[in-house]
């Protein structure tokens, strides 16, 4: 992390190889959790199934934490992080 001093502000400018092994550690807590998420939906419907079939209820689960899976994959991964450029930009339009 370098540091730099411009006027009265302090800005912070993230190091590169700092950015990517948060986005490599983000990747892998997603990878984990989709693991998990596909091994306990399977043992859901293999009960579901031993149980007689019927109304799939397991369906409940896959819906809802695979929206939760993809909401948190979204905010891990695929938003980009925020810089000093949006803060500048919000600045900027807060002034007008």
């Amino acid at each position: 992390m370098v540091r730099r001093r411009s006027g009265d502000m302090e800005e912070i400018v993230v190091d590169e190889r700092d950015a990517a092994r948060k986005r490599v550690l983000a990747r892998r807590r997603i990878t984990s959790r989709l693991v998990g998420f596909v091994a306990l939906s399977a043992v859901l419907v293999v009960i579901w199934a031993l149980g007689g079939g019927g109304y799939f209820w397991p369906g409940w689960f896959i819906g809802i934490v695979g929206v939760l899976l993809v909401l948190d994959a979204w905010t891990q991964i695929l938003r980009r992080p925020l810089t000093e450029e949006d803060v500048d930009a919000e600045l900027r339009r807060r002034r007008r």
